[in-house]
């Protein structure tokens, strides 16, 4: 078990004031620069005199779980590093109230800060932190907004039936429901052959056409989720309207196909990347109404508290809906207009969306686990 000791704090001048003495042309350690005929370094060998062998010690130690790791300790040294941490801290709080020269004050801060971030420090590097979030942090975040995902999830869907109908039924509500720099000339003045090519079989410039399309989507539906996630803030109301805008475009825009007699081949062609783009957005609202449920609902304690708390999940959520978007803008990229079998086109989108479903609902299996662990915890602690 490591020591409770606090971390070094950074040294100011030595107490007894005067600047420190200048180097010698000799000495075999960092410190050990003694001025000619000082007091004070008079005072700084004394001081040094039985402490130096630790302090060397302790400073092998550091160098070598700074170059080796951890696992290259052995059990003693194990537990001889707290120790001489301790040790190296006690020198380095009496150095601070005597006089002595800079240059050992110097040392002392530097090794004991070495030290306080071997010991205390963290245990593991960025891609194994990356590696857990991915494996086990997000699905349990997006688990715990479950409630939040089926409303948004919901509005979406609704909202896209309520744009198919009202397409359907008066097509003059088409240019109302769509922005001419979405629809890109696909609208009802088009003819089926027009819309078809743009979902079949479009080879000229392909390469340049695909990377610019899946740049625009993916700007466009990452201002999207940010929107619906930022303006959760507003309680909520911004949200629900960007949630209901982007369904009515998505029914406005299968509703033109489906009237053209393309509509299968379309929700094909958009599947492909809907599956993943789609459940992106809806993640990004469910973590948009997160936020602004415990604005309005805060239960206990302060507003801001459980709002800070449990904005960690809302914010771990939109960190898996910028993953997903640039995997959606992978997808568009390539496969939507690279596959013109319909048929084969489902096929990805039913991968995709698979493997989306198993994923996040190992939350609940995460969540499950950490939640074992807490109460085996408390356990322990009444005990």
């Amino acid at each position: 078990m490591r020591p409770d000791a606090p971390a070094p704090a950074p040294l100011g001048p030595p107490a007894g004031g005067g600047p420190s003495a200048q180097p010698g042309a000799g000495g075999t350690a960092p410190w050990d620069q003694p001025g000619a005929g000082s007091a004070r370094d008079l005072r700084s060998a004394r001081f040094r005199k039985g402490r130096e062998e630790s302090w060397d010690r302790l400073d092998r130690l550091v160098t070598k779980l700074e170059k080796k790791g951890l696992g290259t300790l052995t059990a003693n040294e194990a537990v001889e590093l707290p120790m001489l941490y301790q040790a190296g801290l006690s020198s380095m709080a009496v150095a601070r109230g005597t006089i002595l020269d800079r240059n050992l004050l110097d040392y002392l801060e530097g090794l004991s800060l070495r030290a306080y971030l071997v010991v205390y420090g963290p245990r593991t590097s960025i891609l194994e932190v990356s590696a857990r979030f991915i494996s086990n942090g997000l699905p349990r975040a997006v688990w715990a907004l479950r409630f939040h995902v089926l409303v948004s999830f919901l509005i979406l869907s609704l909202a896209t039936v309520a744009g198919f109908l009202a397409v359907i039924s008066d097509p003059g509500n088409f240019p109302d429901l769509v922005p001419p720099e979405l629809a890109s000339g696909r609208d009802f003045k088009a003819t089926s052959a027009e819309l078809a090519l743009s979902i079949f079989g479009n080879w000229e410039n392909l390469e340049e056409a695909l990377i610019h399309f899946a740049n625009s989507l993916f700007r466009h539906n990452t201002m999207v989720a940010i929107l619906c996630f930022s303006l959760g803030f507003c309680l909520g109301v911004p949200t629900v309207l960007v949630l209901i805008s982007n369904g009515l475009t998505l029914g406005a825009m299968i509703g033109l196909f489906q009237a053209k007699g393309l509509g299968l081949e379309f929700l094909g062609w958009l599947s492909i990347h809907g599956t993943t783009e789609l459940s992106a957005i809806v993640l990004a609202g469910a973590a948009g109404l997160g936020v602004a449920e415990k604005i309005l609902l805060p239960g206990q304690g302060p507003r801001l508290a459980n709002l800070a708390r449990h904005g960690r999940d809302a914010a771990a959520v939109m960190v898996g809906v910028v993953m997903m978007l640039l995997v959606a803008g992978i997808l568009e990229g390539c496969f939507r207009q690279l596959i013109d079998d319909t048929a084969l086109r489902f096929l990805v989108a039913l991968t995709a969306f698979s493997f989306w479903l198993w994923y996040f609902s190992r939350g609940g299996r995460a969540a499950g686990d950490a939640q074992a662990f807490r109460d085996g915890r408390r356990a322990r602690r009444r005990q």
